[in-house]
């Protein structure tokens, strides 16, 4: 009997150990839980010419920011599929061989291409999908949507009790705006496998959107324990029901989760979310008003600059903005500015010219040249979303913008972003301006 893949899909192997260590590495890739490397290097052992598990291991690798490894797994993996593969498994790996590479827009091309031959090849359907995804980081403003219409074009595909579908479908309409059918979504899919962390994030999110911070705490502390802070989004999880506690008012909590879970020194998650969440809270902390603790600035700008020390991607941009200036490091800032605005005359940045905006609007913040920072983003808040990243992650530029208005006396203007927010996402309870405006 020819052997599968987790979805059914024929795969390459005469190993039926392999086959069910591929299918198990897999599907812990695909919830972000820990033994997913041991789990594919097992399969690579048993069946050293498996194409696909050399694919994939290249994949958790890219994810784990380890591109040297990735590339020489994936170049494995094109090694051998070529031999004697199906033409589906010669895609797939060429698709995943893009985008461990970098080259995201071919990669994205491809994976639609495949995608409409193959929809239920799930490793290539989570490309696009995601906060970081092909389309999230594709410089797309409509990048919600266009997952939406991908979750719904594939959606008779797949079992209506697939965790994983659930799962990516309903974080697409909650970040949409059809909250409440993406919270129903996503919570399905955790109650179909708990040790699903993808799930809870998803939740959580849809939770933030609804400004139903308590539930989302809730939800967090009772089961992050469950979750082993080697996770891949441990303190990524931890960052939102701190997130949750500061929009309550609750610096302190705050603090205590961040110290606990999310900075740098004790966070082992991805570096693209240790980055984005130690400078996002410590910029709303700040910007907030509360104190920054001594230590904690320095510690989240040296843990960057050893990840990112060179521009790359528009959403590591946008907070390496931040925390330049928040740091007080203007020159350093401007040079990356600099550097981004060639990026964008280059073409070499799909974001474009909103990642130097907020570099340049974050330096007058830090400035305390309110008007100046509000004068930047202002024009600019339907480009937001094509840094990336998710709703909750980008807010940090919309609450910016909001206390630039307030602070430099703009007041009607800052009403009318905080309206455009709530029609946007009519079920969030945002209290935390509203008290704050007067018009």
């Amino acid at each position: 009997m020819a052997e599968v893949d987790s979805r059914g899909l024929p795969i390459s192997t005469n190993s039926s150990r392999a086959a069910a260590s591929y299918r198990t590495g897999v599907d812990l890739l695909l919830s972000a839980w820990p033994g997913a490397e041991d789990e594919l290097r097992q399969a690579i052992d048993l069946d050293p010419e498996f194409a696909l598990a050399h694919a994939a291991l290249a994949r958790l690798q890219a994810i784990k920011g380890r591109p040297t490894e990735a590339q020489a797994s994936v170049a494995r993996a094109q090694e051998i599929v070529v031999r004697s593969a199906s033409p589906r498994e010669i895609s797939h790996v060429l698709t995943l061989s893009l985008a461990v590479k970098g080259q995201s827009a071919k990669a994205l091309e491809n994976a639609l291409a495949h995608l409409d031959q193959w929809p239920r090849d799930v490793l290539i359907l989570s490309l696009p999908l995601g906060a970081f995804g092909l389309f999230a980081f594709s410089g797309m403003a409509d990048h919600d949507q266009a997952r939406v219409d991908l979750c719904e074009k594939v959606a008779d595909q797949y079992d209506p009790d697939d965790w994983w579908f659930l799962t990516y479908r309903g974080w697409s309409h909650a970040e949409n705006g059809a909250v409440a059918k993406g919270r129903n979504l996503a919570q399905r899919g955790l109650e179909r496998r708990r040790a699903n962390a993808n799930a809870a994030h998803a939740v959580a999110h849809a939770m933030f959107e609804q400004g139903a911070t308590h539930e989302a705490e809730t939800l967090i502390e009772g089961w992050l324990p469950e979750y082993d802070p080697a996770g891949m989004l441990h303190g990524h999880l931890a960052w939102h029901a701190a997130l949750s506690a500061l929009e309550r008012d609750d610096p302190q909590h705050a603090l205590a989760i961040y110290s606990r879970h999310v900075r740098p020194s004790v966070s082992l998650g991805l570096p693209i979310n240790v980055v984005s969440d130690a400078v996002s809270l410590l910029w709303r902390l700040q910007a907030y008003g509360y104190e920054v603790p001594a230590g904690l600035w320095d510690e989240a700008e040296r843990y960057a600059s050893s990840k990112y020390a060179n521009p790359g991607l528009a959403f590591v941009e946008i907070h390496i903005g931040l925390l330049s200036a928040a740091t007080g490091r203007h020159v350093a800032a401007t040079n990356r500015i600099v550097a981004n605005t060639r990026r964008v005359a280059d073409g070499a940045l799909p974001a474009g010219s909103i990642v130097p905006a907020v570099g340049s609007a974050a330096l007058a913040f830090a400035n305390a040249d309110y008007a100046d920072c509000a004068r930047i983003l202002g024009p600019l808040t339907r480009d937001f979303a094509r840094v990336g990243g998710s709703g909750a992650q980008r807010e940090i530029l919309e609450d910016t913008l909001l206390l630039a208005l307030m602070r430099s006396g703009q007041a009607a203007q800052a009403r009318d972003l905080l309206d455009r927010r709530l029609h946007r996402r009519p079920s969030q309870r945002d209290t935390r301006w509203s008290h704050q405006i007067e018009v």
